[in-house]
């Protein structure tokens, strides 16, 4: 089968022949390791048609990946201290609740995908021999950029009624980035919010579930409705609202497995819904064995997966992963990925 079904089996649970591979590397990780690594992403080619733009100029790679201090579509000012490595917003322009009206939205997303709120390769020209999955859509990490993280948490505890038009402004925005996505020929869509610290969510999960949870809803509805699937990205852990994600539309999760729990994701989603998996990127990818790197491999697909698919496999690359523990990652989807057919 070719890398498209392989996928679409994968998400639905119809018996692929193997878990399908996709690349997520960080463009620090491409400018550390140049050609080496390269020549790893060459041999295990990934399913979704992406290709890695190493020669990229640095001067063109987004604000959030820019060295220095850099301004992003949103009026949002970023620092970072090296190239390729994400920054930090360090100003803000919603300063003031009570004066949202005077921003503006930015107008280029209105006439097509937009291309600069995160650097993760391009598309190789639309094949349907690929799995075509596009957009990197943002909702509560948008709204944080906006309003700087301690005031929107404060937004929230507060809950005025200008923090809600900022809620709905935001959601407008976003289903109409969505109604530009959908009218592509792509396969699916992805969201992504990271909505856990280490030991648990951001915010109380009935309030999540009051604030956020309708707003995703349409947001999924409306891309679920034009037949595309919805892949959902949430560091931390955020084992309250995984179940609430799946209920509301989301077909393939990629959450920190280890941090979330490997037992409890076995007991609660496996078969339920697909993961994108995340192999554990706090310690055993930039300091464990290779061997280990295999071992967590293993484990997690035991997770996440069944005998009738539901594992994406993927793994985050940093600058700090070594490059043996990339290729025994790499070797170990090709050699755990594979089903009886």
């Amino acid at each position: 089968m070719n890398s498209r079904e392989r996928v679409k089996r994968t998400i639905r649970f119809q018996n692929p022949d193997r878990a399908p591979i996709s690349h997520a590397v960080l463009p620090a990780a491409q400018i550390k390791y140049g050609a080496a690594l390269d020549e790893i992403l060459t041999e295990f080619r990934e399913d979704f048609g992406w290709d890695y733009m190493q020669d990229l100029p640095r001067e063109d790679f987004p604000a959030v990946y820019r060295q220095g201090r850099n301004v992003d579509d949103f009026g949002t000012v970023w620092f970072s201290e090296w190239a390729g490595v994400c920054g930090i917003p360090i100003e803000w322009p919603i300063r003031d609740l009570e004066r949202y009206e005077d921003y503006k939205w930015p107008e280029g997303f209105t006439a097509g995908p937009p291309t600069g709120r995160l650097y993760s390769g391009h598309m190789m020209g639309y094949d349907n021999r690929w799995y075509a999955r596009g957009a990197w859509l943002t909702y509560f990490e948008e709204l944080q950029q906006l309003r700087g993280m301690e005031h929107f948490l404060m937004d929230i505890a507060v809950e005025s009624r200008e923090f809600y038009r900022l809620l709905d402004g935001m959601l407008e925005f976003n289903l109409r980035w969505i109604d530009n996505w959908t009218a592509l020929e792509y396969d699916g869509l992805h969201f992504a919010d990271d909505w856990g610290g280490q030991t648990g969510l951001m915010i109380k999960p009935e309030t999540w579930r009051r604030i956020f949870k309708p707003r995703y809803a349409e947001m999924f509805r409306r891309v679920r409705e034009r037949g595309m699937d919805v892949w959902y990205h949430t560091d931390g852990q955020a084992r309250d609202i995984l179940g609430d994600l799946v209920e509301i539309g989301v077909q393939v999760i990629n959450c920190q497995v280890p941090v979330v729990g490997h037992e409890w994701i076995a007991a609660n989603l496996r078969g339920r819904v697909a993961f994108r998996t995340d192999i554990d990127r706090q310690w055993i990818m930039p300091f464990g064995s290779t061997t280990e790197v295999k071992e967590e491999v293993q484990r997690t697909f035991e997770a996440c997966g069944s005998s009738r698919g539901g594992v994406v496999a993927c793994g985050e690359v940093g600058p700090d992963v070594p490059l043996e523990n990339i290729r025994a990652m790499y070797e170990a989807f090709r050699a755990y990925g594979a089903y009886a057919v």
